[in-house]
């Protein structure tokens, strides 16, 4: 059995080696240093602690460029090298074989959470809850750096150095997208783990004010705008890769990063709750330690094996570490929620059912309720092989869209309502007064749909609802504008945003999360479908309302693969559809279809097979309606999450300036 350091076997290897053991070392004492900063009140401790965080930092961040530059330079030598790149592959798949393979991926998640270690310990406020955010951020650093420096070392030397490489898996260099997916993913499920350091922080020393929410609001958003970019990236990568057309399958790795959002989301919604009202205190602990630990039951799932998901990595050593470290974060987050709720009871009145805390409340059950859905769901196939012994148990799209339908329609209705209704207690009056305009728009837009041929349940009540939230919003600007003008602070809707940019931040992210749902609703309502056989020189063929003609068929060949490339002519325009194979992946094609986006629907194309010969090709024409507006709403979910990290404007009053009269004869 080698050695894990071997400076003769691998120089690179051993080097990297040594960083991640020094950063274990380093972490160890951190983690101490802050347990005794806490229980002795000692700021030399804490401080020391702090600094340890510098240390681990440098040194993760020296392995991980260590085994970038092992890739880069096609270094054999390092096992992980050798088993997931390839001396033929372009520079782009090198970087992004980083985090193409399990040993990699948990390198980039302790150098993600190390920096994010490295950013709080600069931020943290000198308070008691010091020393316990740094020792719980301490402790996730401990595991992960533990797993990087043991059982899932990528510095494990080879004996025997390959002359080319094994190369990375197929499906994760056919697009550009895995540069970007997995990195935003990581970024969101890292991010989580700072609130969740605040929430232990503030049960251990029983300072359960509203300080740690305030603080770790930034933090939380900052983690689901990139968890939102993230499933979004992911659902990209599916429709440009796979070749079906699609999105979202409800695959068990998608669902495991899905999860996470939907307890993120609750949690940003109620804690403002907490800092308005004082209110549902234990409910946010529980939220983000839920939040945080559902991360890594994520990563158990994607590392562990046992989901078949063409986004999971082989299964291998760390799955029942992963289970443990799960058990753990649930254990003591239970535990000590229950050892401090006498101290988390609300001292005010429940909320009311009409309120805006109430709608907030209503919506916060929704999201909990489709957690525990997509989790069932995700873990039965699981369950039913521990249980039986079997694994041909499934959970198909059916199962997903009985109830992610209708919840996702109630969340519509709550998002527009709730900014609607006053705090504490809405006069009912009042509130019906003001809720009509809504109701009547999205009546109206529905009718209107139903005009134009929309029979869908599912797509009406969307449209409908879009139409009920962009008028809710419309009106609460507008009235905004009349106050702000009375108030004679000017009129201007950019000066309005500059003075409440988190309140107009969570508008414009509500506008992305309505131009979503309309992609999603329409795209999955509406797809159409259909496959041919064309032969060169043929007439043109109609399929779905398009004329299709075969132009000719190529083969591109690459040190690293091959590309089957069929020219169509789609109404005279030329799409360029390929299947392509690679050298590691033996006769498996991946499709890289030809994609024409389009405001009202794409038109998408796909090779299924080639004659030999070049004079036929089998295609598939695939029309999605509103596709795109999935990947504008997206950025405009993330732009408004960036605007309410914006710090507002302090509002200017302009006094009319008294004008003496003209002097008279």
């Amino acid at each position: 059995m080698l050695n894990l350091i071997s400076f003769q076997s691998s120089a690179l290897g051993a080097l990297g080696q040594l960083s991640l053991l020094a950063a274990l070392a380093f972490t160890l004492g951190g983690t101490w240093l802050a347990v005794v900063g806490g229980l002795k009140a000692d700021s030399r401790a804490t401080e020391a602690a702090r600094r340890a965080v510098w240390a681990v930092f440098a040194l993760v961040s020296l392995g991980t460029l260590v085994l970038m530059a092992a890739l880069l330079r096609d270094d054999f030598s390092v096992r992980y090298v050798a088993e997931h790149s390839m001396r033929a592959s372009p520079t782009w798949v090198k970087v992004t074989s980083l985090w193409g393979a399990l040993s990699g991926s948990i390198l980039l998640w302790a150098w993600l959470l190390a920096g994010f270690a490295l950013v709080l310990s600069l931020t943290l406020r000198r308070d008691a809850l010091r020393p316990w955010a740094l020792g719980a951020m301490f402790v996730s650093l401990l595991f992960f750096v533990g797993v990087c420096a043991s059982i899932a070392s990528p510095f494990t030397p080879l004996s025997q150095i390959p002359a080319e490489g094994s190369g990375p898996n197929p499906a994760l260099q056919n697009h550009w997208m895995m540069a970007v997916h997995p990195v935003l993913l990581y970024l969101g499920f890292v991010g989580l783990s700072v609130p969740f350091a605040y929430a232990v922080a503030a049960l251990v020393t029983g300072r359960l004010s509203d300080h740690w929410v305030v603080v770790t609001r930034r933090w939380t958003l900052v983690a689901w705008a990139f968890l939102t970019a993230a499933i979004v990236a992911g659902g990209w990568w599916s429709y440009e890769t796979l070749g079906w057309g699609g999105y979202w399958a409800w695959d068990p790795v998608e669902n495991a990063s899905f999860i996470p959002w939907l307890l993120t989301t609750a949690f940003l919604h109620s804690v403002q709750i907490q800092e308005r009202r004082g209110l549902m205190r234990a409910w946010n602990v529980w939220l983000i330690v839920l939040a945080y630990a559902s991360t890594v039951l994520g990563t158990f799932l994607n590392r562990s094996g046992i989901v078949q998901s063409v986004h999971a990595f082989a299964g291998g050593p760390v799955g029942p570490v992963f289970l443990g470290f799960l058990a753990f974060l649930l254990v003591a987050g239970i535990g000590l929620a229950a050892w401090r709720a006498p101290h988390l009871r609300d001292e005010a009145d429940p909320p009311a059912p009409v309120s805006r805390e109430g709608a907030f409340l209503a919506g916060n059950w929704l999201f909990l309720v489709f957690a525990v859905m997509v989790l069932v769901g995700t873990l039965f196939p699981t369950l039913v092989e521990a249980v039986q012994g079997r694994r041909d148990a499934s959970v198909g799209p059916a199962f997903y869209n009985a109830f992610a339908i209708p919840l996702g329609l109630g969340l519509l209705l709550l998002m527009g309502a709730g900014p609607l209704l006053p705090w504490r207690r809405a006069d009912g009056q009042s509130f019906w007064r003001a809720l009509r305009p809504l109701l009547l728009a999205g009546l109206g837009a529905g009718l209107i749909a139903f005009a134009f041929g929309v029979r869908s349940p599912g797509v009406l009540g969307t449209v409908a609802l879009a139409a009920y939230n962009l008028v809710g919003l419309g009106l609460l600007t507008a009235r905004a504008l009349r106050e702000r003008a009375a108030a004679r602070r000017g009129s201007g809707f950019l000066g309005l945003v500059r003075e409440q940019p988190r309140r107009y931040g969570a508008y414009l992210a509500h506008v992305g999360l309505v131009v979503i749902a309309l992609g999603i609703a329409f795209s999955g309502a509406y797809r159409q479908d259909a496959q041919t056989t064309l032969k060169v020189g043929a007439a043109p063929t109609k399929l779905l309302n398009e004329t299709l003609a075969l132009q000719g068929t190529r083969l591109d060949t690459k040190p690293y693969g091959r590309s089957q490339v069929a020219r169509v002519l789609i109404d005279g325009r030329p799409f360029e559809a390929k299947l392509n194979t690679y050298v590691q992946g033996g006769n498996s094609a991946f499709a890289a279809p030809a994609v024409r986006y389009g405001v009202l629907g794409d038109t998408y194309l796909v090779v299924t097979a080639f004659d030999e010969q070049g004079r036929w090709a089998s295609v598939r024409l695939i029309e999605s309606p509103l596709v795109s507006w999935i990947w504008w709403g997206t950025l405009i979910v993330v732009l408004g999450a960036g605007l309410t990290l914006v710090p507002p404007k302090r509002a200017t009053v302009r006094v009319p300036v008294a004008r003496t009269a003209p002097a008279t004869d």
